[in-house]
Formats: structure tokens, sequence, C-alpha cells
């Protein structure tokens, strides 16, 4: 296959006369990747939604009129390690990109997390969920933005444990990320007392879940943690349903789920589904000013919180870019962990050392169709995890940067 037809330039380049601010950029200009899932399982969750987020941020950065030439290209990664790391190389050798964002797929993830390493740019990380981003794959050129699996473990596994939810068997997705968010949600349940009577794992974007459904029906388990996200999330709830299994007794647990996967279910099978989120677009009047001009241009659909972690990193980003008035990777990096966050989307917020970034965190659960009120009203707020608690601590996470 071509990379070519991997690697695309979006046309609407913010082009304005060369100036002092942009004097020390490499080429003249910044060039942002947006390397994602166009075509598949998480196309939703990233995707073209996420390349709209992310040029959301260049025009309410205001580059043009600051001086600043950006670029946005995307590339699809297909959600394979090899072919992400290819373009990740090939954009940073050949089309001169400086920064690359998004990646949802934490295999793909960390591929492109050790090239950027050795090529001393910057990646910042928002649609992939792997805790060893910053843990024991920690990097000087990373920052890993809107969620992982410690995150979501400890939201809602904890949430569920603590409230009677304590024999667990995991469906898991059998590759890095669900690995990952099946050992840090199994670690927080037996650290609350739960058991974990037993584990299944099923390729990535399988459409038969039933021999897997029925090994969890058969374990007795009270909760069926699904270790996946995007359609095998989807298919995976819609096919217990077809199996009577929450109303045989059995709760199902969904350890990352994003508004996409609620509006594909409908209301009706979602209800009263608990998960952990970073984003909600009717939190506040910010979240919701972005949503407007976001359903706008994506043709109706509403953005996910890894769709709002583009547009925060890459508006954090272009703002330390200009204050370095350069795009070296290695110190925009450093000088992004110095500088405290803001943006409407996340709030204030703070990069530690290992790349983790700090915001709070939201226990949600999806409404019933009577009380829901208009489109995409599908979720309520049970309880905010402060930033604080809501992720790993920095000492536990075997990072090697100090």
């Amino acid at each position: 296959m071509k990379l070519k037809l991997l690697s695309t330039l979006v046309a609407g380049a913010f082009v304005c006369a060369t100036g002092a601010a942009q004097a020390e950029l490499s080429d003249g200009m910044v060039k942002i990747g947006v390397l994602s899932d166009m075509s598949s399982l998480y196309a939703d969750v990233g995707g073209p939604g996420s390349v709209i987020a992310a040029k959301m941020a260049v025009e309410d950065f205001g580059a043009a009129k600051k001086g600043m030439k950006v670029e946005v290209v995307t590339g699809d990664h297909l959600n394979k390690p090899d072919v992400g790391s290819t373009i990740a190389r090939t954009w940073y050798d050949t089309d001169k990109v400086d920064v690359i964002v998004d990646v949802p797929n934490s295999g793909v993830a960390l591929a492109v997390n050790q090239v950027t390493r050795e090529k001393g740019k910057a990646f910042l990380v928002s649609g992939a969920a792997s805790s060893d981003l910053s843990g024991k794959a920690c990097s000087p050129n990373t920052i890993h933005w809107t969620y992982d699996t410690w995150m979501l473990a400890n939201g809602t596994g904890k949430a569920i444990v603590k409230t009677g939810g304590d024999t667990w068997f995991f469906l898991t997705s059998d590759y890095a990320f669900g690995h990952a968010l099946e050992r840090d949600t199994e670690a927080v349940v037996l650290k609350n007392g739960g058991k974990v009577l037993g584990k299944v794992r099923h390729p990535l974007n399988t459409q038969d879940f039933s021999s897997f459904l029925l090994q969890a029906q058969a374990s007795k388990a009270k909760i069926i943690g699904l270790a996946n996200a995007g359609g095998d999330t989807s298919n995976a709830i819609k096919q217990a349903a077809e199996f009577g299994i929450v109303k045989a007794g059995q709760n199902l647990a969904g350890m990352l789920v994003f508004l996409t996967d609620i509006h594909a279910l409908g209301l009706q099978t979602a209800q009263g589904l608990i998960f952990t989120s970073t984003f909600y677009w009717d939190q506040n009047d910010g979240t919701r000013a972005f949503t407007k001009r976001f359903v706008a241009a994506s043709g109706g659909k509403y953005p996910t919180m890894v769709q709002a972690g583009v547009y925060s990193s890459v508006i954090h980003y272009l703002k330390t870019v200009e204050a370095l008035k350069s795009d070296d990777g290695t110190q925009v990096i450093a000088k992004m962990k110095a500088t405290p966050t803001d943006d409407p989307l996340f709030g204030k917020g703070s990069i530690r050392a290992d790349g983790r970034k700090l915001h709070p965190a939201y226990l949600v659960e999806v409404k019933k169709p009577s009380e829901s009120k208009g489109p995409y009203d599908y979720l309520k707020i049970r309880a905010t995890i402060p930033a604080n608690e809501a992720f790993r601590p920095e000492a536990d996470g075997g990072c090697a940067l100090k």
C-alpha cells in the first residue's frame, strides 16, 4: 500500500508573511500530524473528528494573526503498529512534521512513542489508553493527555466494587490496551476486596462475541468487565442483551465507553451503564460552545473526550511553541510540562514529569430514555474525581524520568 494513501495533506494551511514569531521554527512553519483510525472501530472516537478538533484549536489559537504558519496533515494507522510507526518516521524524516497527536490504539501509540523519542519530536496522546505511556514506556517527548487505563480502572472499577459488584469476569480486547485495562482494573478489584472469577480475550474488531459471553455467563460473576472500546464495546453490549445476560442478574461494566457508543446503542439498551470520562459536552458553557461549533463542522456529530483532548493538547502545544519561538520537540515538551494548562474543555490543569496530564475525571451514568431532554443528552454526572485522585501517583508508575 502506498504511503501517500495513508497520509494526506489537509487543505487549509494558515498562511501569512513570515515574521519574527516563526523565525526559529523549522522550515518556517509548525506541522501537526493527526494520526488516527480513520476507517475502522475507533473512527468515530477519534478519526475525522480529531482532525476537526485540531483545526479548531489552530483557529482559536489565532495562528495566522500571530504570524505563524501552521499546517495539519492526517494519516490512517489502520490499527497496525507497523503502519503507524512507518507513517511517523516518514512524517518526521521527509514531511517535516513537528508533532503527532491523537493515536487511538495503544499498540500503535507505544510504537509511535518510541519513534518520536528517537527523532526528538513531540507526541501528544489523546486516543490511546495504556497507562504504560506515563509508566514504564514514559518518554521526554510524549505527553499522555486525556485519560488512561489506571484512571478508568480506579474510577469505574472502584465505584462498582464499593457498591456490591465484588465478583468479576473480564472480556478483554487482545492487544496492549485491553491487557493494560484488564491489569489495572483487576488490581483495583482485588485491592478493594473483590474477586476475579475468570477472563477471556477476544480479537480486535471481532463481530461475534457469543462464545466469549457464554463463558462470562457461566462464571456467574456479578460483573462482566468489558476491557475493550469502540465498536467492540458496542457489539459486546448488544449481544449481551440478546443473550439476556443483564436480565438474568449479571451486570456489564464498560471500562472504556464513549458518547458515540451510547449513541450507537441507544438509551433503551445503554441506560444505567456506569463509566468514567474526563469530558462531557454538556458540562458547562465552555464545553457547550465548543460542541456547537464542532457539531456544525462535523455534520451533526458530537465530540468525544478523545476529540476534546486533541483540541486541548494542540492549544497548549501552540501556546508553548509561541512562547519558546521554537518547535524543537524535546524543548517544547519540557516547556509544556513546566507550564500550567488552561482551556475551556478541561479547565485548569498541569503536566507531571512522567508526561501524565492532570485534570478531573467524572463518574457518569447513562440516563433513562425518559430523562433525556434532547439530542445527545445522554449522561448525568454522579461524582467528580479530583485531578490528584483521578490518575496514578507518579511514584507508582515506574517512569525513569525525573
